[in-house]
């Protein structure tokens, strides 16, 4: 498994913005792939927040996360996310999401992020949980029970 940024890899940006829109866009009246993908194309760095990581299997993109600010509007003092962990069907199972998140985790690191927040709708933390994350709030957001994770980097 090989890790690159999607500012490498432009030509996965239409696939990636496939998967958030069917994972988790289609609940946004206003949401579309072309959407996600304009979004998506602000995160085109490799060395500053936004960015984009995508796991390539023998040339292949098989998986994504994103290193973000401000995911969640109602809590504006939480800067710097990891969201959009995404791990094609056939790949799941291999530890490749958990590699992405560690990745992302030690990015933080090297750009001086001292804390990355995240969401999940796992309440008992799934994968997340087992990477040394911890709860810090639970709410419902838009409807949806969500589980804030917070991890100190570093540690």
């Amino acid at each position: 498994m090989e890790f690159e940024f999607l500012a490498d890899r432009p030509d996965a940006l239409d696939l990636v913005s496939h998967w958030y829109y069917h994972e988790w866009g289609r609940a946004n009246p206003n949401g579309s792939p072309a959407a996600i993908a304009r979004k998506l194309s602000h995160s085109m760095n490799r060395d500053m927040v936004p960015l984009v990581v995508l796991a390539i299997d023998r040339n292949v993109v098989v998986g994504s996360v994103e290193l973000k600010y401000r995911e969640m509007a109602i809590y504006p003092d939480m800067i710097h996310w990891l969201g959009g962990l995404y791990v094609t069907l056939d790949y799941r199972g291999r530890g490749i999401a958990s590699q992405l998140v560690e990745r992302v985790v030690d990015l933080a690191g090297d750009l001086g992020i001292g804390r990355l927040y995240l969401q999940t709708e796992r309440l008992d933390g799934g994968i997340y949980a087992g990477l040394g994350w911890k709860p810090c709030k639970q709410v419902c957001n838009k409807g949806i029970d969500i589980l804030v994770m917070e991890i100190d980097v570093g540690e």
